[in-house]
């Protein structure tokens, strides 16, 4: 028997249709159950204690100069 030379096909993904469906049909079973979508504006993050940026050095400079 010999190896397969390859490997095998990946399935494809859904179609973005059934994806747009299954999210307006999770979406009104949401609202039904009697609770709210709250809006956000645009330009707001909904992240919160996001860490702060860090300067990094690249290379090998020395700093004692």
């Amino acid at each position: 028997t010999s190896k397969p030379t390859r490997a095998p096909a990946k399935k494809k993904q859904p179609a973005a249709v059934q994806t747009s469906e299954s999210i307006a049909e999770k979406t009104r079973i949401y609202l039904e159950s009697g609770k709210k979508i709250q809006s956000i504006e645009p330009g707001v993050s909904g992240q919160t204690n996001t860490p702060a940026k860090k300067q990094i050095s690249l290379g090998n400079k020395d700093k004692t100069t």
